[in-house]
């Protein structure tokens, strides 16, 4: 059986890839990138990508997406801007331009999902959000949907790096009790980041690669996206890099290649190994100059940790439907 879904601010697809291998098929993605919906439309052509404000998409403003259009989809999926609830940021939480979750339930009204997952950083989890999530889960109560939260480490689902990240699922009611957190079956162990990235490393015959796998030995701290306002093409704050450098990566920028043969030094990730990092298949290709290109790596939700939610949320809607139809 094969399940529907709508991708809000997609970004560069590590969630809806992950929903994809869990057995969802994306109706529509939408995002306000013109790079990030490049990608998805060179990645993944059959997809139907909205480049468009998701306000705008939810009133009903932009012609090619008209939420009534969706009533009765499986699953609203989405990963809404960090910055809100970032500890690097203010926390601003409702106060900030960029909180979309208003958008994302105003959406859910419309369209009326059975299921609903949506990601963002562990800051949303903090005391200062207790009200904003309680006012959340009210809402969706009044939508007859039961919320859960669950914060959880990519590095347990086989991605090398440590990345953790708050995931809200909600169900409606008649398909909440069916729904599980992943288990043991969708654990795995990460790889460090020498291990990983090392052939990309050796890629253009580097005679330190193999050394410096020795050091990369452990998975990677968090990357970093950062947004249009702030942050660029480096692995973020100071003691970001500091972590960075302790595994012998030069944490100050982005490198346009691999090491040479004849590199001296402390090396720099490419684009493709940020994207190796954060769980993205080889071939996965980026549209954009470096400092987009990158944004749209760091701030993507592992494909791997997607995969595992969205496996849960399509067991319980299939398990559901099964006794009905029985």
């Amino acid at each position: 059986m094969q399940l529907e879904s709508i991708e809000l601010c997609a970004g560069a697809g590590g969630q809806a890839l992950g929903l994809e291998m869990a057995g969802f098929s994306h109706r529509a993605l939408i995002d306000i990138d013109k790079d990030a919906c490049a990608t998805l439309r060179l990645n993944r052509p059959a997809w139907k990508v909205v480049e468009a404000d998701l306000w705008d998409a939810v009133e009903g403003k932009v012609e090619e997406f008209q939420p009534k259009s969706f009533q009765g989809v499986d699953l609203v999926a989405g990963g809404v801007p960090c910055p809100p609830f970032s500890k690097a940021g203010k926390q601003l939480g409702d106060q900030d331009e960029r909180d979309l979750f208003p958008a994302a339930l105003r959406l859910v009204a419309i369209c009326q999902p059975r299921a609903i997952m949506l990601e963002n950083v562990r800051g949303i989890l903090d005391p200062v959000f207790d009200e904003y999530r309680r006012q959340l889960d009210d809402r969706l109560r009044e939508l007859e949907y039961d919320p859960q939260w669950r914060l959880l480490n990519a590095s347990h689902f086989g991605v090398p790096q440590l990345r953790p990240r708050v995931v809200l699922v909600a169900m409606r009611r008649r398909y909440a009790s069916n729904f599980r957190w992943p288990d043991h079956r969708f654990t795995r162990t990460a790889p460090t980041v020498g291990e990983a990235l090392y052939r990309q490393m050796a890629s253009r015959g580097w005679k330190g690669a193999e050394k410096w796998k020795v050091r990369a030995n452990t998975i990677a701290p968090t990357l970093v996206g950062g947004s249009k306002k702030h942050g660029g093409p480096d692995l973020g704050p100071t003691r970001a890099k500091r972590a960075w450098a302790a595994l012998g990566v030069d944490g100050h920028g982005i490198a346009d290649d691999p090491p040479g043969p004849n590199f001296v030094g402390t090396p720099r990730l490419t684009v493709e190994m940020a994207a190796a990092l954060q769980g993205f298949p080889p071939g996965w290709q980026l549209v954009g100059r470096k400092t987009s290109a990158y944004r749209q790596v760091g701030n993507a939700f592992p494909p791997p940790v997607a995969e595992a939610v969205g496996s849960c949320i399509f067991e319980a809607l299939t398990a559901a439907t099964a006794v009905r139809a029985a």
